[in-house]
């Protein structure tokens, strides 16, 4: 199943899956390590919006929101949220348009990871460049290979709010490779709903990437199960890197 598949799937239920997540705590934890890079009040483009949880801070704090994401479905729901308070169009991360300029350009929780090979990463980071300010910066996030060993191993259940069982089912090996594509299945009440393809970018794999795609990385954090960014990024530990780049 393809990532715009997936999401047209999960569109309904995808903030109840979500709940438990802070957000709005993670975005302003990520706004402090921005400001130590120089981020100043402006424009943001996001990419992989969703369903707009990732840019409802940054319209409390009066920025020029402009997102994308693949799935028209979970950017109605975004729609519902931000009214008319942000631009929202329909688009591929691989093939992105040039919005204009953006001071701020990020792709949050894993969308990144939805990309199946190194020339689609380059080809999103590549659009993604077209897309910024002259000192504009770029952020986006990747799982690392504990991510997939862990969660996208293992099978978890929780009740939606209208009653019905959720599974995710993780059907990737404990010992994953580096590199590895690795799959996870939701079912609902026990039919299955959506699958879940990523694969794992090695941070090595990410920085060669962003070097071709004409970016500067600046900073890596790694990131756990607690949420907090840290630095140095260890991918043997953390389930997540935090990456910040500009226009090289």
């Amino acid at each position: 199943m393809s990532a715009a598949a997936t999401y047209e799937a999960i569109a309904s239920v995808y903030d109840a899956y979500t709940a438990h997540y802070d957000s709005e705590g993670w975005i302003e934890d990520l706004l402090l390590i921005l400001e130590r890079r120089g981020l100043h009040h402006g424009a943001l483009l996001d990419v992989g919006c969703g369903t707009g949880e990732s840019f409802l801070t940054m319209l409390e704090k009066d920025w020029e929101v402009t997102a994308c994401d693949i799935s028209p479905a979970m950017l109605a729901v975004a729609a519902e949220k931000a009214g008319d308070r942000a631009r929202l169009e329909v688009a591929d991360m691989r093939e992105l348009p040039r919005f204009g300029t953006f001071d701020l350009i990020w792709a949050l929780d894993d969308a990144v990871n939805y990309l199946l090979d190194t020339a689609e990463l380059e080809a999103a980071l590549r659009g993604m460049r077209a897309n910024l300010a002259p000192k504009g910066l770029l952020l986006f996030d990747a799982n690392c290979l504990p991510a997939y060993r862990t969660f996208f191993a293992e099978t978890h259940e929780f009740e939606l709010q209208d009653g019905r069982e959720m599974t995710w089912r993780g059907d990737a090996p404990k010992d994953a490779e580096p590199g590895s594509t690795c799959e996870a299945t939701m079912l609902i009440d026990g039919a299955v709903f959506a699958t879940h393809r990523q694969r794992h970018f090695p941070a090595r794999e990410v920085l060669e990437t962003l070097k071709r795609a004409g970016l500067e990385c600046l900073d890596v954090y790694g990131q756990g199960t607690d949420g907090i960014p840290r630095k140095p990024l260890d991918e043997g530990t953390h389930t997540k890197a935090i990456y910040i780049a500009r226009a090289a």
